[in-house]
């Protein structure tokens, strides 16, 4: 059985970005995005080599105004049983986190624009964040946190929001940060969710000063996640 790479889009808006050009370009594994808020059902998770749940503007708590919240719920608890390799990226990690038993509430602070993160010493001897500095800038949206849930590895934190990422099990990673983004999805943000009290030309003239540097600290976890989906096909036979 051919298994694919799905990707889980919970809004338009907040596609896969530079992450899907980047598994498109390394041409191993055939990608299946799957526009959730739309078509409401997933592929038998038996087709699965790899799930990736990307982020969007709801919650994970509000689950009676976006049912489909709940058929993706089940869907990761049914990837982490067969310990099918997860990435969750913003609302993803909360759903994530959400599954493995975990609290997802509003932040102290919400983060919007660029910030510094730390790798903590899980996080920099974690496969996923392999050859990446200890320190490193990434683009945020987010006002919500989740907790780090019992028997998983805190990987990243910052300043103003302590739990920026996660491993449980042997590879369901959720990152709180955004690294799939482009300028235009950036813009197209500002423009449909009207954020007050930021402003919004500084954070664009800072994304195009460090989409670059995004772009290669991206690379290098796209990698290294792509290598972990290869070693357990590989040791699975799959």
């Amino acid at each position: 059985m051919e298994r694919n790479i799905l990707i889980i889009k919970h809004i338009d808006i907040e596609g896969p970005g530079t992450l899907e050009y980047f598994l498109r370009s390394q041409n191993f594994f055939k990608l299946e995005i799957v526009e959730l808020y739309r078509e409401k059902t997933l592929p038998p998770i038996e087709t699965c080599a790899a799930v990736i749940s990307l982020g969007g503007p709801m919650n994970v708590y509000e689950t009676d105004k976006y049912p489909f919240l709940k058929t993706e719920e089940n869907f990761l608890k049914a990837a982490i049983e067969k310990e099918i390799p997860i990435l969750g990226i913003c609302l993803g990690a909360q759903l994530l986190a959400k599954v493995c038993g975990s609290s997802v509430k509003k932040a102290k602070h919400k983060e919007i624009g660029w910030y510094k993160i730390s790798l903590t010493d899980y996080g920099k001897n974690d496969q996923l964040f392999s050859g990446l500095a200890d320190k490193i800038i990434v683009f945020q949206w987010h006002e919500d946190t989740f907790e780090i849930p019992k028997n998983a590895l805190h990987l990243a934190k910052s300043k103003n929001c302590s739990n920026q990422a996660f491993r449980y099990g042997k590879n369901s990673y959720g990152i709180q940060f955004h690294i799939e983004v482009t300028s235009e999805m950036i813009e197209n943000w500002f423009l449909e969710y009207k954020e007050k009290n930021l402003d919004s030309k500084k954070i664009l003239s800072q994304t195009q000063k460090l989409k670059d540097e995004l772009q290669k600290e991206a690379n290098l976890i796209y990698s290294n996640f792509l290598n972990i989906i290869k070693n357990r096909v590989s040791k699975n036979g799959i």
